[in-house]
Order: C-alpha cells, then sequence, then structure tokens
C-alpha cells in the first residue's frame, strides 16, 4: 500500500513529507477499521481505498484555488480530509447528515492531528456560513443541478463549485440552471484506476473567475 501511495503520487506530481504520508496511510487504516462496523463505504480492502479514495481524491488537489474549501455530502471524508492533509495551509470543512460519517471524521482529525478541518452534521440545505467559501467540493454527491440547488448559497461573492464525477453526460450539462455556467470539464487520469473520472467546474454566470 506504501508503494501505491509513493507511485500514486508521484504521477500526480504531489511532493508531501514523510509525516503527510503516514497520515495519509493511517487514515486508510482508520476507515477499513472503522467500515467493518460502520460500513462508510462498499470498498472494503485497504489497497482499493487507497486507490479508489484517496488518489481519486487528490487528482483533484492542484485545481483547487482560495483558502476555504466545503465538502458537501462528504461520507466519511472524501475528498475533504485527503485533500486537506495535502493543503495544510487551507480550510476544509466536511459536511455529512449522517451523524455516524461524522463521528468518524472527528476521530480521524483527533488521531492524524489535523487543524485545518471542521466536521459538520447537518443537510446541506440547512447550513449557513457567513463568510462563504471559495469551493464548494461534491463527489459523487447528486446529479449536477441538484448540487447547484442545494448549495447555492455555499459559495462567496466569487466562489464556484467543484464536482468530482465519473461519467458525464451532456444533458446533465445541459440541465443545469440559467442562473450557472460550466466553466471548464476537466478529465482526470487517477493512478491505477482505468476509470474515467471527470471534474466539472461551474461558477454563477455573473461572477468572475478567481483568477481575475
Amino acid at each position: 500500500m506504501e508503494n501505491i501511495l509513493k507511485t500514486g503520487l508521484s504521477e500526480l506530481s504531489i511532493t508531501l513529507s514523510g509525516n503527510q504520508q503516514q497520515q495519509l496511510m493511517d487514515f486508510v487504516a482508520l476507515l477499513d477499521k472503522w467500515n467493518k462496523a460502520y460500513n462508510l463505504t462498499s470498498v472494503r480492502q485497504p489497497k482499493q481505498m487507497m486507490i479508489r479514495h484517496i488518489l481519486d481524491s487528490l487528482a483533484v488537489s492542484k485545481h483547487l484555488q482560495g483558502e476555504r474549501f466545503i465538502d458537501v455530502g462528504t461520507g466519511p471524508g472524501l475528498p475533504g480530509i485527503p485533500l486537506a492533509i495535502v493543503n495544510p495551509e487551507k480550510q476544509f470543512v466536511l459536511l455529512d447528515s449522517l451523524g455516524k460519517r461524522v463521528r468518524f471524521q472527528k476521530q480521524v482529525i483527533h488521531e492524524l492531528k489535523l487543524n485545518n478541518v471542521e466536521p459538520i452534521n447537518s443537510r446541506v440545505e440547512q447550513y449557513q456560513s457567513n463568510l462563504g467559501f471559495d469551493m464548494v467540493l461534491s463527489r459523487a454527491f447528486a446529479s449536477l443541478k441538484d448540487m447547484l440547488e442545494w448549495c447555492q448559497h455555499l459559495p462567496n461573492e466569487q466562489g464556484c463549485f467543484l464536482a468530482l464525477k465519473a461519467n458525464i453526460e451532456e444533458q446533465e450539462l445541459t440541465a443545469i440552471q440559467e442562473e450557472f455556467k460550466v466553466r471548464e470539464v476537466i478529465p482526470l487520469q487517477v493512478p491505477y484506476l482505468d476509470e474515467p473520472r471527470h471534474l466539472v467546474s461551474i461558477s454563477r454566470s455573473s461572477a468572475q473567475s478567481l483568477e481575475g
């Protein structure tokens, strides 16, 4: 599993300290341990967790812009916890409506000593933040149309949405509300995973990009 991580990080052009690599390994170990009792993921083997959860999450890292992020429907903390480990200077809110998942996140934060992650037990429609977020992240959460409807109150004035999807149908892209626009659909290559992955970047039609 350590070799999978190191090779995957190299292919993703991510350089980490030994402590950060150990945190990712420990996260997989905790996920494997808790999964036996709490059924947090359908992926059962630690090696597959490393590929399908850790490397899959980290493929998004270079596309993060800004300082404050919220991971909606995060489940056991994906992609938020791996991204927080790799980007310790950025702040992440993990949002999930199921208490057992949030309890797991809190245990991970405690054991890995993560100080840039805040777990929240709430439905996304009911959660409010005074500051707003630079990016709203989602992974296998909902259709793009539903995600935008439920999460439209979360980005700040220049914030945008990043949705990690497997297959992207043109119908799903054209179904989004008129006040939003698809900025980019980015194909992702996840190491060891021969399956399609895409990152869909969406902003309000009136919003300027973070670059400008």
